[in-house]
C-alpha cells in the first residue's frame, strides 16, 4: 500500500484534534506531526519528509496561503477553513483539495484519497513507462525461498509473527514468518487489499460480499471499520449498479 506522510496545521486545539482522529482512521496516512501555527510546521517541513500539508487558513502571523506558497512543489496542500473567499486562492497555488468547516470524515476522506491518488501517479511516472507490476514473489518456508505467482494467492492470514498465504488448488497455506504489514508493502496495491488486521486479500478473487464479509474460496473474511471505507471505494470503481 502507497503510504502518504502528512503534517496537520490550524491555530484551534479542537480542529487539530479532529483532525487528528480523522487522519488515525485513514491506514495509508502517516501522521508526522501536528503544528499550531506555520511556523511550526515550516520548520517541520524543512527537516522531514511531507508529503501532505492539511493546513487551515487563518493563523496569525503567517497564513496558510502564504505558508503554501513557501513550500517546494513536493509537499501538497488540502486547505482546511471556515471560509469560502479564499478558495481562489487555494486554486492559484494548486492545492489538492479545501475543505469547508465543518467537514465531516467522509469529506476529509474523499481528499486524503485525492492525495493518495496523487501521489501514485507521480510515483509510477518516476518508475517509467511501460514497467509491469510484479507477477511474483518469493516466500520462505521450510529453510527454502519459494516462488509464489500472485496471480495464485487467494488471500494472507496473519497470526502474530507469522502469516498463512492461502493460494488456489492448495488445501494446505505457505506458512512463513512474516508480518502482513511487510508482505503489504511489498503486494502491488492494485491488485491486493489489506482489510482486517489479520487479512489481506486478492481483489481478483472475491467471489461476492456479504454485509461485511469477503467470500474467496468459500472462505468469509471480515472488513474491518477501519478499511471499509477503502474496500466501498474498490468496490463503487467496480461496480455496475
Amino acid at each position: 500500500m502507497l503510504k502518504i506522510t502528512c503534517l496537520i496545521v490550524d491555530d484551534e486545539p479542537m480542529a487539530l484534534s479532529l483532525m487528528e482522529s480523522y487522519v488515525s482512521k485513514i491506514p495509508f496516512l502517516e501522521l508526522k506531526g501536528k503544528c499550531s501555527n506555520a511556523f511550526e510546521a515550516l520548520e517541520k517541513i524543512n527537516n522531514e519528509k511531507i508529503d501532505v500539508l492539511f493546513l487551515d487558513i487563518q493563523m496569525p502571523e503567517l497564513n496558510g496561503i502564504e505558508l503554501s506558497r513557501t513550500i517546494g512543489k513536493d509537499t501538497r496542500v488540502v486547505f482546511t477553513t471556515a471560509f469560502d473567499q479564499y478558495a481562489i486562492d487555494g486554486f492559484k497555488v494548486e492545492a489538492l483539495d479545501y475543505l469547508l468547516k465543518p467537514y465531516n470524515f467522509e469529506e476529509f476522506y474523499t481528499a486524503a484519497l485525492k492525495a493518495r491518488d496523487w501521489f501514485a501517479l507521480v510515483q509510477n511516472s518516476r518508475k517509467g513507462e511501460g514497467k509491469e507490476e510484479p507477477v511474483y514473489i518469493f516466500i520462505r518456508a521450510d529453510y527454502k525461498h519459494l516462488k509464489v505467482m500472485l496471480d495464485d494467492i487467494l488471500y494472507i492470514e496473519g497470526l502474530k509473527d507469522y502469516v498463512k498465504v492461502w493460494l488456489v488448488n492448495e488445501t494446505k497455506p505457505i506458512l512463513t514468518h512474516s508480518s502482513l504489514k511487510k508482505l503489504e508493502e511489498e503486494l502491488p496495491s492494485t491488485q491486493f487489499m489489506r482489510v482486517h488486521r489479520s487479512f489481506i486479500i486478492a481483489l481478483n478473487k472475491i467471489q461476492a460480499i456479504e454485509r461485511s464479509q469477503a467470500i474467496i474460496n468459500n472462505q468469509y473474511i471480515p472488513i474491518a471499520d477501519q478499511f471499509k471505507q477503502q474496500f466501498q471505494e474498490f468496490v463503487g470503481r467496480n461496480s455496475l449498479d
